[in-house]
């Protein structure tokens, strides 16, 4: 006999209270408690409550978050999304708690890898996750006026932008359009990794990734005025890593 659509929101809803009170529980143990300073409250009613506008979690704590939220995701654990949940609270504003710098390739969701809900993460997306003038400018306004804690550029395996890089600096492909100028942005990456006979082997390939991870970890890290100073305050974190297609795990590289 199907399930009836009541029957399958009430399950929705009790698995989103388990999931936030597993949260609440890793805030305690984190030194947080479970009084009104946790990430997301749920009331009597079951919605989740958000608190505004500062964020609770150290940089430290918002990486381990991150990082657990990806172990349920590899692990088959994430929670049922079920917006309805958190979209009235929503309506009233932010408090995410991790910004990611990520590529814009379909198979790579930070919100899925990460096991978390809207409103907790605050996304930026190009392909190839390099920086633009823009792409500061938006993780300036996440660590300075949403207070984020945590920045972490997010590569993946299987890179069709660096695949592209790849091309244009070993075998002087063009490309049409603008596509050019993200081979361009990522070259540097390719150029540090150095060619040998076998330079097409995958090997090379993922270092180039996770070197192309690393290079933008660095200049957000010495960029001023802002990032720099919270980074170097402490008041930030910021990380890299690499998205696995094949598990979905993400690796730390810098």
């Amino acid at each position: 006999m199907c399930e009836s659509a009541d029957q399958k929101n009430d399950d929705l809803r009790q698995a989103e209270q388990r999931r936030s009170f597993l949260k609440l529980t890793a805030a305690s143990t984190l030194g947080l408690g479970l009084a009104t300073t946790a990430t997301k409250l749920v009331a009597a009613s079951g919605v989740v409550k958000t608190p505004f506008p500062d964020n609770v979690l150290t940089p430290d704590q918002a990486l381990e978050r991150l990082m657990a939220g990806n172990e349920r995701y590899v692990s088959g654990q994430s929670t049922p999304l079920n917006f309805s949940l958190e979209r009235e609270e929503l309506v009233k504003g932010q408090n995410p708690y991790a910004c990611i710098l990520s590529c814009s390739d379909s198979r790579v969701s930070p919100e899925f890898c990460f096991d978390e809900q809207r409103g907790d993460l605050f996304v930026a997306r190009v392909a190839g996750n390099y920086l633009t003038t823009d792409f500061v400018a938006t993780l300036e306004y996440a660590a300075a006026i949403l207070h984020t804690p945590l920045i972490m550029v997010l590569g993946h395996e299987n890179c069709g932008a660096v695949k592209a890089a790849i091309d244009a600096s070993d075998n002087d492909q063009q490309f049409p359009g603008h596509i050019q100028s993200i081979a361009s942005a990522l070259a540097p990456a390719v150029r540090s990794v150095r060619r040998t006979p076998d330079y097409v082997s995958v090997n090379r390939y993922y270092k180039i990734i996770k070197m192309n991870v690393i290079l933008n970890v660095k200049k957000l890290r010495d960029q001023a005025p802002i990032l720099s100073k919270l980074a170097d305050q402490k008041k930030i974190l910021i990380v890299g890593g690499v998205y696995n297609l094949q598990t979905g795990k993400v690796d730390l590289v810098a």
